[in-house]
């Protein structure tokens, strides 16, 4: 993958030995959809991380709040979902500092599990990964992509993105969005049930265990 070659500071997978995979979740919270994620992963005891925007924490908080007292991991996507590509490095920082000054406030769990980053659409330039880097943020991509988000992916195809190749370690990418809703809601509970009846595990994202 040549885009793994340009950021090797990256997170691409989790590389552990073990029958785990990662759930993520972008571009939440959403009451709509967040919430019924949640039940859904009580069902499976399956935990995952979820990479928040900044004006949807303040502006639905009780729902945010619910992701951390399930258990679950959360990360910073931006306050408002932002493009890298097309906003200067200064620009891009702040508008993340923005949205890690809201997460701090409301993270009970070690301050340093708190740090981690997924740039909006994948769209980040080498000099905003070194800067974010710098201020001791891990930069969190994928190895499996449902593109659940896509109105012109049938729902049976995004099962398939995921299920034909997750495997251990795998970062699997859902959104937690309006706009994914249809196809996440069919694609995630049979994701959940094959992999649970194949003997895997579903955990949150620690930076703690993420190797230097």
């Amino acid at each position: 993958m040549v885009a793994k070659k340009m950021f090797p500071n990256f997170i691409w997978d989790m590389a552990f030995k073990s029958k785990t995979l990662y759930l993520t979740f972008d571009d939440g919270p959403t009451p709509e959809i967040t919430n019924w994620i949640l039940d859904v992963l009580d069902q499976y005891n399956a935990k995952a991380t979820f990479f928040c925007i900044g004006k949807n924490i303040a502006n639905h908080h009780g729902v945010f709040k619910n992701i951390l007292d399930k258990g679950h991991m959360v990360g910073n996507h931006t306050f408002d979902h932002v493009k890298g590509w097309r906003t200067s490095t200064k620009n891009y920082v702040k508008n993340i500092t923005q949205t890690q000054k809201i997460i701090d406030s409301n993270f009970v769990k070690n301050s340093s599990d708190s740090n981690l980053f997924r740039p909006p659409y994948g769209q980040i330039r080498p000099i905003q990964g070194k800067a974010l880097n710098a201020l001791g943020f891990k930069v969190v991509m994928w190895n499996v992509l449902s593109f659940d988000w896509d109105k012109e992916v049938p729902k049976e195809q995004c099962l398939k993105n995921v299920v034909s190749n997750a495997s251990e370690g795998s970062i699997i990418v859902f959104h937690d969005s309006l706009k994914a809703e249809k196809n996440m809601k069919f694609a995630l509970p049979k994701v959940l049930e094959h992999f649970t009846n194949k003997g895997y595990s579903f955990r949150s994202i620690l930076s703690t265990s993420i190797p230097e």
